[in-house]
């Protein structure tokens, strides 16, 4: 069923307190919105911190479900021999502590929707439990044998790779593929862009407004630097970082340097890796300064992006110079220059020339000349450093 959305992906996201203008972030509000009025299982991926429960809330409230229950569980955080009783529910004497017969979550839950966080923490016998009632809506509570029916829309959320932990044994390739219909994956802080300055605003507008408190203001260089910044803890982490600015700095402009006091170097864990490509134990893992791992990342990106801007701009010169042999007597090419008066035709200088040209011809406007030469604003802000054409 094809759900017309009646609010864009921005009004819904902002209806749930969720912020940002990136494209693929936005499109997973909107993947949310559309499924939400259906009752098939949706498969939340995301890492810790980027708003996953947030997500769970869309498809529920936006569901035909949403004068029901929504109850929100923590696969990891409870004890692998109490799941069963927790999610099913158990009789009186199943146990040892079982004093009285105890509805579980599914009864509890009957008509709504079930968020069952760290769906990869689970274990093998409780997937298994799981997979029943996705399949026939039946349960058994621990102790019993009488088989209850339940109506719930269960929505799993990980930031596991499912996929690594079925090679491994650890969870279920049929289950993963039940809960596998619509998958939702939302995006972490730093790939984000300019997502973490309206979050900033964001929470400085609403903290300073909730604690009367007058509001901080980012300096160009802090903006920088938190647009660096890998944010580990994603959109938990910068929240904390502006309840701590907005305490110890009320009504201060925040530079670079005083961000570095609460964006310290981190040390990371990563694998070594055997030839083959299989992590060691975690015990072999070895740390690497953060700040050196983002560093080659950066670069990279950076070597990504200066050959894309130089295949676009090859590709602007020779629409140029086609649009030049079309526009000549009869489609003939101009007359062959001579030899000693042959100009620098390395990509790097016509890339100036070009860059240049378009300045003047719009009179500086940055932006009308990144659209000409068809690049972002941004790369040419890049190019025009490169060559020094700041005084264009």
């Amino acid at each position: 069923m094809y759900h017309v959305l009646t609010e864009s992906p921005r009004d819904i996201a902002r209806r749930f307190r969720l912020i940002g203008e990136w494209p693929p972030f936005l499109r997973a509000v909107e993947l949310a919105a559309r499924v939400a009025p259906t009752n098939v299982p949706v498969l939340i991926l995301g890492e810790n911190g980027t708003g996953k429960e947030i997500f769970a809330h869309i498809l529920h409230q936006l569901s035909l479900r949403r004068d029901k229950p929504l109850l929100a569980i923590n696969c990891g955080a409870i004890p692998e021999g109490t799941i069963d009783s927790e999610l099913f529910g158990h009789e009186k004497g199943a146990f040892t502590s079982a004093y009285e017969s105890r509805k579980g979550y599914f009864e509890v839950a009957n008509g709504g929707t079930l968020f069952l966080d760290e769906i990869g923490e689970m274990p093998l016998g409780t997937q298994a439990r799981l997979l029943r009632v996705l399949e026939t809506g039946e349960y058994l509570r621990v102790g019993s044998s009488r088989v209850q029916k339940t109506d719930v829309r269960v929505i799993a959320a990980t930031n596991r790779d499912l996929l690594g932990l079925i090679r491994k044994g650890k969870f279920r390739e049929d289950l993963y593929h039940r809960l596998n219909t619509i998958t939702i994956r939302v995006p972490p802080l730093r790939e984000r862009g300019r997502d973490v300055e309206l979050l900033f605003e964001f929470f400085v507008d609403e903290l300073s407004r909730e604690w009367g408190v007058p509001p901080v203001e980012l300096d160009s260089g802090a903006v920088e630097k938190l647009m660096r910044y890998p944010w580990p803890g994603n959109v938990r982490e910068l929240k904390h970082l502006v309840e701590k600015l907005l305490i110890l700095h009320p009504g201060q402009r925040i530079t670079a340097a005083i961000l570095q006091e609460y964006l310290p170097e981190r040390e990371v864990l990563l694998p070594v890796v055997y030839e083959g490509g299989s992590p060691l134990p975690r015990s072999a893992k070895r740390s690497i300064s953060e700040d050196l791992i983002y560093a080659k990342f950066e670069r990279l990106e950076t070597l990504l992006l200066r050959i894309q801007d130089s295949l676009s701009l090859l590709q602007e010169m020779t629409r140029q110079i086609g649009q030049h042999i079309l526009d000549s007597d009869k489609g003939r090419l101009p007359p062959a220059t001579p030899s000693s008066d042959i100009q620098d035709f390395s990509l790097e200088a016509n890339e100036r020339r070009l860059i240049e040209a378009a300045l003047r011809h719009y009179n500086g406007n940055r932006k009308r000349a990144a659209q000409a030469l068809g690049i972002a604003e941004r790369t040419l802000y890049r190019k025009i450093e490169d060559y020094g054409l700041e005084g264009l």
